[in-house]
């Protein structure tokens, strides 16, 4: 496999264009024109097709909403789905979230593993296969889309514009193959509050969260309380014994609490520390009174608290080929007269959304708290084992790893897999790896990053070979 070889003397390369790409922060922001999700986004895709043009592949940039880079020759394609855009930072940082630093032989940064490090390996895969003069029957083509972390808005124009691969991995989940997802739904639960300033106490400013599918690192509400003196001692006894990353900081009659969580990706909830979670235990042992905001607070601790599968709130489905649903409290807000807790759910396979809403909306029948449901349901995913596809990149795994007892898999993650037909989910993380997605101080090693170009050379050599 002489295009094998040819990887390691990319070294130095693939990890200068990590660290490039890692410093353009493509955080969703404002739309400008030809820029559909703000300047970040679309100068990480600059950046993605200006690397992919030196390197001799063909380009395209589908008006700032996606691009793609190829090359080779016939009437099929082997398609490779990446995104460039990133989830917010978050608080906490060892080392700068957008500057690349290189620390005990580790690559730090917002997207180093979730998806930009492993866009910038199946770029240099691709180089290795174009650099080695090997005959392939099928096109090579690498999608970049630049809003997967906030709506999939670059996939769907794509798709609108151009056909799609005859069949394609994403490098944005585990291995060894992804063969299903279960469906993913955001949506709020929202209660008014009637008689806010009742009990003495009226809530002035209730905030937590960056994204719905990042567990929450920090949570914080501020009241303005008659007694607060009264309050606070009820605070200090609450927390004494526990080991809560809480503040409380009690000025004249206004009080403010500040919560800290760890952050997780949204389908794995259990894995995280929810701030929201956190904050909501502290208030139900401070308020006592009957009030909407204490009732919402009950309800919270009551249903939603720290369960993570949906088991308190009506909606605890699970099944034998994905497992549990998962329930992720992702943000919350006072919005005028209104609590709004944003929640994101990875309903199984087998269930469907409409379950979901039907058995939550059963479990607050007689309560305050309604109800809305998001704009999209983004459907489950399921790809039989014995597909060509699966069973290809499950050889390739187990040539280049060894591991020769692993079975495809599902995860509660959602790729770009579902996009098309005929996808699944390969990578970039290996079994029993840390998960360091949307979380601080997120990396890629770069063993890792030199190991997983190497797969997915071979990877797309089989496909298109």
């Amino acid at each position: 496999m002489n295009y094998i070889n040819l990887i390691d003397g990319y070294k130095e390369e693939i990890v200068k264009s990590t660290q490039e790409i890692i410093r353009i922060k493509s955080v969703e922001e404002e739309a400008k024109p030809n820029m559909p999700f703000g300047e970040g986004p679309y100068k990480a895709l600059e950046y993605a097709l200006k690397i992919s043009k030196e390197m001799g592949f063909e380009t395209k940039n589908l008006e700032g909403y996606a691009g793609y880079a190829e090359f080779g020759e016939g009437n099929e394609t082997v398609g490779v789905l990446v995104h460039l855009d990133v989830v917010p930072e978050g608080e906490g940082w060892t080392y700068p979230p957008y500057s690349g630093e290189i620390h005990d032989d580790k690559i730090f940064g917002r997207g180093t593993a979730d998806d930009k490090g492993p866009a910038i390996a199946t770029l240099y895969a691709m180089k290795a296969l174009k650099e080695s003069g090997l005959t392939l029957n099928r096109k090579i083509r690498i999608i970049f889309g630049t809003n997967e972390e906030t709506g999939w808005g670059c996939m769907d124009y794509y798709f609108k514009h151009e056909n799609p691969p005859t069949m394609a991995f994403t490098p944005d989940a585990d291995f060894p193959v992804i063969h299903g997802e279960k469906g993913i739904i955001v949506f709020n639960l929202e209660q008014k509050l009637n008689s806010n300033g009742c009990c003495g106490i009226k809530l002035v400013e209730l905030k937590g969260g960056n994204a719905p599918n990042m567990v929450p690192d920090h949570a914080e509400i501020i009241l303005e309380i008659e007694e607060p003196e009264a309050f606070y001692n009820k605070y200090r006894s609450y927390i004494k014994d526990k080991d809560y990353p809480t503040n409380i900081h009690l000025e004249n009659n206004i009080v403010k609490i500040t919560a800290k969580g760890i952050s997780a990706h949204g389908s794995t909830p259990e894995k995280g520390e929810n701030a929201i979670s956190y904050l909501m235990d502290v208030l139900s042992n401070c308020l006592s009174g009957e009030c909407d905001l204490c009732d919402f607070i009950n309800l919270y601790n009551e249903r939603i608290g720290f369960k993570h599968y949906g088991e308190g709130i009506g909606c605890g489905y699970e099944d034998d080929v994905s497992g549990k649903l998962n329930f992720n409290p992702g943000m919350i807000k006072l919005d005028g007269d209104k609590i709004i807790l944003t929640i994101n759910v990875r309903y199984p396979i087998k269930s469907s959304a409409k379950e979901v809403y039907d058995g939550i909306r059963e479990n607050l029948n007689g309560t305050k708290v309604e109800l809305v449901e998001g704009k999209g349901d983004t459907k489950p995913l399921y790809v039989p084992k014995d597909n060509f596809l699966v069973e290809k990149l499950m050889e390739v795994y187990r040539a280049q790893t060894g591991d020769l007892d692993r079975e495809p898999i599902t995860i509660g993650g959602g790729t770009y897999a579902r996009a098309m037909e005929n996808a699944v989910a390969f990578g970039p993380m290996f079994p029993g790896q840390p998960d360091v997605a949307h979380q601080k101080d997120e990396y890629i090693s770069i063993e890792h990053l030199m190991k997983i170009t190497k797969i997915y050379a071979h990877a797309l050599y089989e496909l298109a070979k």
